[in-house]
């Protein structure tokens, strides 16, 4: 893309999904720009491999959820995975070759990952693209699909972004797009893009440096980035509530209390 303010319908072709279904040809989400859809805050809506956008962390009673307030684009955060399936869709269209492809060559090879990592699609989101059938990948684990990586894995992808995007001495990510994952969203200082979880504030982790990052994945498998501690962590199935808060405080608590080499 050119620039994450520019409008997605401009990237996309029509009727490339399922059911002829053109993903921003309505009134209220042709306005929906890449920055929306990075940070959560499209409120894009209708429905998509068979899920309609209020299928995902639905509030109020049942019978209204289809008929739920809509908000003008980038004014309300909601974090919502039917939305991040339309952002991968959306992605597909600008790369052009499967999304686990372009992760593999351009990262996951580049910084030594192993061969053991799976992104896996639905059942039913594959489209045509140039001829060829292509999976469009969801986002999260649930409904299927989602992406299935181990802690060694994780820990290279973190420290990639430890390391602002440099893996020895290639730069794998640009440092101009992690500066941009980091700020904070106007309608919410915790959230960046996508996956970067912010501490601002110290809110999230009052133990932990405020300028420090998570990765949240479904079950609470985290990344945490510590660029001030030169620290990265990986945990898996941690507890919810303010366990992880715990944890990250006692290994800064060893650390500190441990000579650090010259």
């Amino acid at each position: 893309m050119a620039d994450t303010n520019d409008r997605v319908a401009g990237y996309m072709p029509r009727n490339v999904t399922p059911g002829d279904i053109d993903l921003f040809k309505s009134e209220h989400n042709a306005p929906i720009t890449w920055e929306h859809l990075l940070r959560q805050t499209s409120d894009w809506e209708g429905t998509l491999w068979g899920k309609p956008d209020w299928a995902d962390r639905p509030s109020g009673p049942q019978e209204q959820w289809p008929q739920r307030a809509r908000h003008a684009p980038g004014s309300h955060y909601m974090y919502n995975d039917v939305r991040v399936n339309v952002l991968a869709l959306a992605a597909l269209q600008v790369w052009r070759q499967p999304l686990p492809q372009v992760l593999r060559e351009r990262v996951m090879d580049p910084i030594g990952a192993s061969n053991r990592w799976r992104w896996y699609g639905y059942r039913n989101s594959w489209i045509e693209l140039d001829g060829q059938q292509m999976q469009s990948v969801s986002g999260g684990g649930h409904w299927g699909g989602g992406m299935f990586i181990d802690s060694w894995d994780l820990a290279r992808f973190g420290y990639l972004f430890l390391r602002d995007g440099r893996w020895q001495d290639r730069q794998i990510v640009s440092s101009q797009w992690i500066a941009k994952a980091r700020t904070p969203g106007a309608d919410k200082d915790d959230y960046g893009y996508c996956n970067w979880t912010l501490n601002t504030g110290r809110k999230s982790l009052p133990s932990a440096p405020a300028s420090s990052v998570t990765f949240r994945g479904n079950g609470q498998n985290i990344v945490y980035i510590d660029r001030d501690n030169d620290l990265l962590i990986v945990v898996r199935w941690i507890d919810r509530g303010d366990a992880l808060d715990q944890f990250i405080g006692k290994v800064l608590a060893a650390r500190r209390a441990t000579p650090q080499a010259p």
